[in-house]
């Protein structure tokens, strides 16, 4: 077997390679999701990402560096989807509210959760030494949001008083509480009232009542938004990935 410490880089992989590495990730951070850290071996690791000991060793030689992969991939599907275009930026009060509904609108939304999210909840039960990267990760969410914030400040729509920082984090909180409140009841309700609540808090610092409004038609309807979250996969580690 291959005695290798770190694990392999992507960008120093063949393409044949780096698919292997992405379909052991894939794998890896559903059996994560579905059955805990602790309870996820190699053996069932080899088996549903079909590859042998000593490639999955190659890959990630380490249970450490296999979860730090996994931590990473997850965070890249949630930042890189929070960034797009979707939701302009997030320099608006509508476009906040279009979030909301995306996520109130996807009606496995309440069953799936946050995968990011179950995953931190998960690993910071153990003593792997990850939690650096965890955090990095949900600091870079929050950012986006505050960034977005930032930008409603120099667009005149929300009062420099405004704390964008404390507002990013009750934004995120928000959403991850709610989640989780939503997984227990089996009702997408206490997201819905979680996030609406926030964004309501924050609309109080709108210079005027049409601030941050954005023009009619520029954002997805709810039912539109929670279709193409199930075909492309996207969000908070929903859709295609971790169908069940």
């Amino acid at each position: 077997m291959t005695t290798t410490t770190a694990a392999q880089a992507p960008d120093k992989l063949t393409s044949k390679g780096q698919a292997t590495r992405a379909r052991i990730l894939e794998q890896a951070a559903e059996l994560i999701y579905t059955k805990g850290v602790h309870a996820t071996n190699n053996e069932q690791l080899r088996r549903a990402a079909g590859v042998s000991g000593s490639q999955l060793n190659h890959y990630f030689p380490t249970k450490e560096s296999l979860v730090l992969a996994v931590i990473a991939w997850q965070a890249d599907r949630v930042l890189a989807f929070h960034r797009s275009e979707r939701f302009a930026r997030f320099d608006s009060l509508d476009a906040l509210r279009a979030w909301a509904d995306f996520y109130v609108g996807y009606e496995r939304a309440y069953q799936e959760g946050c995968t990011l999210g179950s995953l931190a909840s998960e690993i910071i039960k153990t003593d792997l030494d990850v939690h650096d990267e965890l955090a990095t990760a949900f600091d870079q969410w929050r950012d986006i949001f505050r960034d977005g914030i930032e930008r409603m400040q120099q667009l005149g729509r929300i009062s420099a008083e405004a704390d964008p920082t404390q507002l990013a984090s009750l934004l995120l909180a928000a959403f991850q509480g709610g989640m989780l409140l939503a997984q227990v009841a089996r009702d997408i309700t206490p997201l819905k009232d979680a996030l609406q609540t926030a964004i309501d808090y924050l609309q109080t610092f709108a210079t005027s009542p049409d601030a941050g409004v954005i023009a009619p038609g520029s954002g997805g309807g709810v039912h539109e938004a929670g279709e193409r979250l199930d075909h492309e996969g996207v969000g908070c580690g929903h859709g295609q990935l971790l169908s069940r």
